[in-house]
């Protein structure tokens, strides 16, 4: 994938993240499984920038 396509993946998981923390703030009832799917999407995000730069560092 190219830097472009990697930003704009990255970009897309950490919105969703951000809405699901969100939401968590007006949802009490479920609050930590709307942060756990939060956490999941950060990880997601994490997980696709390292292994960008770790097949550019090859």
């Amino acid at each position: 994938m190219s830097g472009i396509a990697i930003q704009e993946t990255v970009r897309r998981y950490r919105t969703i993240a951000s809405l699901y923390r969100q939401t968590a703030a007006f949802r009490p009832a479920q609050k930590w499984s709307l942060l756990a799917q939060a956490y999941d999407y950060e990880r997601l995000a994490i997980a696709e920038l390292e292994a960008h730069y770790m097949a550019a560092a090859t």
